[in-house]
């Protein structure tokens, strides 16, 4: 088989609809597009959603959902992550330098993904319930 003789199967294709070229072809006269009004002429059509001046659906609903413009500003990091920092103190500024969040990062929360083995301080860095047991029980403290 080769790329120039492949073609589609008998019967896949149909000849195109030669609109306007007769009576005999079942399309002349006017073209299939009926007797007058907007939709009969050439370019007579009406933007998507239009409904003739009725309130459109799209504006009659209500507007629903919220998109959170801080969410971009929020990071989380699990108890294996904080495992790999050699620094016992903390922070959002050694997490950048970490590489573990990036540099627009504003908020940090600690989720119980993994384990922590010594005692780390986090200073401005939050943590879950699950997060908090592990850290205090490794010997360390939250300081928000």
């Amino acid at each position: 088989m080769f790329l120039n003789t492949i073609k589609p199967a008998d019967g896949a294709t149909h000849a195109a609809r030669r609109v306007g070229r007769g009576i005999g072809s079942g399309l002349g006269k006017t073209g299939g597009r009926g007797h007058k009004g907007q939709k009969s002429r050439a370019g007579g059509f009406h933007k998507v959603g239009f409904e003739g001046g009725q309130m459109p659906l799209q504006r009659r609903l209500p507007k629903r959902g919220f998109k959170s413009l801080t969410a971009a500003q929020n990071a989380e990091i699990s108890l294996s992550d904080l495992a790999k920092i050699a620094v016992d103190e903390i922070d959002i500024l050694v997490l950048k330098q970490a590489g573990l969040v990036s540099a627009n990062i504003l908020n940090v929360k600690v989720i119980a993904s993994g384990s922590l083995d010594r005692a780390v301080t986090l200073n401005g860095i939050k943590a879950t319930k699950g997060a908090k047991v592990v850290i205090e029980a490794a010997g360390g403290k939250i300081a928000e």
